[in-house]
C-alpha cells in the first residue's frame, strides 16, 4: 500500500504487513531489488522529502522522520520522532499528508470538530469579473 517513489525515482518506498504488522519498506526502482525495512513496530503514509534525504512516515498518532543514506544501497541512520497529534486525519492506505517544497514545514488534514463543518465552493472561477472588467454588474 502507499507507494511513494524517490525525487531521484531510484527508491520506491511502500507499505506492506508481510511480517504481520503494517511497516515502512524500501526497494529499489525500477528493478526491485532489495528489501530495507524503514519503521520499526510499525509504519504507514511514507512521504519523501523533497531533497531526498529522509523519509517521514506515521505511527500511530506519531510522525516520524528516517534520515537515509541512498547510493547502491539503502541505510536507515537515523529514525527521529518529530510529533504526535491524534487530530490529524490519516487512514493508512495512503499519505494524507505532504511537506512544503523546501522541507520546512508539513501539511496535513485536521480531523473535523463535532458540530463543524467545511464550505466546498465548485466552479469558483465562473463567479470572478472578466478580464478588462471592473467587476461591476
Amino acid at each position: 500500500m502507499a507507494p511513494a517513489q524517490s525525487p531521484d525515482g531510484r527508491w520506491l518506498a511502500y507499505v506492506s504487513d508481510e511480517s504481520g504488522n503494517d511497516e515502512v519498506y524500501v526497494r529499489s526502482f525500477p528493478g526491485m531489488e532489495g528489501r530495507y525495512q524503514v519503521s520499526r513496530e510499525g509504519g504507514a503514509e511514507p512521504v519523501w522529502s523533497p531533497r531526498g534525504g529522509e523519509l517521514f512516515y506515521r505511527s500511530g498518532p506519531l510522525l516520524l522522520a528516517a534520515q537515509i543514506r541512498a547510493g547502491t544501497s539503502f541505510e536507515v541512520v537515523r529514525r527521529t520522532p518529530l510529533f504526535s497529534d491524534g487530530s490529524y486525519l490519516s487512514d493508512g492506505t495512503h499519505a494524507v499528508y505532504d511537506v512544503a517544497p523546501d522541507g520546512s514545514h508539513f501539511v496535513m488534514v485536521k480531523r473535523m470538530e463535532a458540530g463543524s463543518y467545511m464550505t466546498v465552493t465548485l466552479n469558483w472561477f465562473s463567479s470572478l469579473p472578466a478580464k478588462g472588467s471592473s467587476g461591476r454588474r
